[in-house]
């Protein structure tokens, strides 16, 4: 079996050297080999220029690809691995097109995991925790009231007047700006159109407690499903979403103005030119720490008392073992690819476990990566 590794930008070094150091049997794919060589070249000299064709003809039975790549070239690597008879694995949200595999990935009883870095990833499996925890709690009761929040952001750890700094291209972070969000708020479907339109201040219960500025993004509805939430009960709140330092609705007002007015081409041609300007002057420097903060957590009220309110706590920053984003992307990849060579991974389409035992495994190993993980029970 042999693991074919496309992809090393910064979130991906890591997990890739993690493997490497096991004597795991990988092919690392990058568009610039010289890149991957100051990256992993003391590991391995088996470096390739990618490629999707030159990927697919190295592709074997039982193989596993992991893209680290963008976001438009994993579902045409997910199908190549089923041409192939491989397995696959990506950090990134399941799409409809990479839904549209499970089926045939399932049928050929390869493994296609997705969703298995940091948000979406970790956040899965504190939220699986919670709600397990929650329903065999005795304050568990379908008529019980439910909110549910889930907010992770990664933000320098020393703040600048930007309020933000950059581990790659901002031009992901521009063109989120411009995406709707839809959450649940007050029992009812919320809809919001753009991030500054529904930003709150969210106290986080940090051994130190912390304010930060928090906001919905994507549609955060499908995954009450995901987590096991009964279609009957009451849910009051139910959102996925960004946390940020605050100060950073007030640091980016005309950015939002501006990305505001922009459309097609010339618009996207704009964003280009702002996202090289951010870099310019808000890239992390060599060895500057950033943080990584998350917190999902779940309150139950009955009768209008609060009879469950758990909070489960991440806060990491970069150190001597590199970027804190770095770490929690791309480690929990590496070890997706271990659950499938174990044979412990699903077949078909699949995110974050939500198995007790693994879920407790996994959430070992980020403990040795966060500084500061906990559950915290306000009740």
């Amino acid at each position: 079996m042999t693991i074919h590794w496309c992809g090393t930008g910064l979130s991906a070094i890591p997990g890739l050297r993690r493997l490497l150091e096991a004597g795991r049997n990988v092919v690392v794919w990058n568009r610039t080999v010289d890149k991957a060589r100051e990256a992993v070249g003391d590991l391995t000299d088996d470096i390739r220029a990618f490629e999707l064709d030159a990927v697919t003809a190295a592709l074997a039975p039982g193989d596993i690809a992991v893209s680290m790549l963008p976001g438009d070239l994993h579902v045409p690597l997910a199908e190549r691995c089923l041409q192939k008879g491989a397995h696959f694995v990506s950090s990134s949200y399941i799409s409809p097109e990479m839904r549209a595999l499970d089926e045939d990935f399932r049928d050929a009883g390869l493994a296609c995991v997705n969703e298995i870095g940091l948000d979406p990833g970790i956040d899965h499996l504190m939220a699986h925790w919670l709600v397990a925890d929650y329903r065999a709690s005795d304050a568990f009761d379908p008529d019980n009231t439910l909110s549910f929040i889930s907010y992770c952001g990664g933000v320098p750890k020393t703040p600048n007047d930007f309020r933000y700094k950059f581990s790659w291209s901002p031009l992901g972070v521009l063109k989120a700006l411009r995406s709707p969000s839809r959450s649940i708020k007050d029992g009812k479907p919320f809809d919001v159109a753009r991030p500054w339109d529904a930003i709150s201040t969210y106290d986080a219960p940090l051994p130190t407690p912390e304010s930060f500025e928090v906001y919905p993004n994507r549609d955060s509805i499908p995954f009450m499903e995901d987590y096991k939430f009964d279609p009957a009960w009451n849910v009051d709140t139910f959102v996925r979403g960004t946390l940020r330092l605050n100060g950073w609705a007030e640091a980016w007002k005309d950015v939002f103005a501006e990305v505001e007015t922009l459309e097609g081409p010339s618009g996207d041609a704009r964003l280009k030119e702002m996202s090289d300007q951010f870099w310019a002057e808000n890239a992390y420097d060599e060895g500057e720490p950033d943080r990584v903060i998350m917190c999902v957590a779940l309150k139950a009220k009955k009768g209008g008392e609060t009879v469950y309110h758990k909070t489960y706590v991440m806060d990491a920053w970069g150190d001597d073992r590199g970027t804190a984003m770095a770490r929690l992307v791309s480690i929990p990849v590496s070890l997706a690819v271990e659950m499938i060579r174990d044979g412990t991974a699903p077949a078909g389409v699949s995110a974050a476990t939500d198995d007790p035992e693994m879920i407790e495994a996994w959430m070992g190993h980020v403990r040795e990566l966060a500084q500061h993980v906990e559950v915290v029970a306000h009740v």
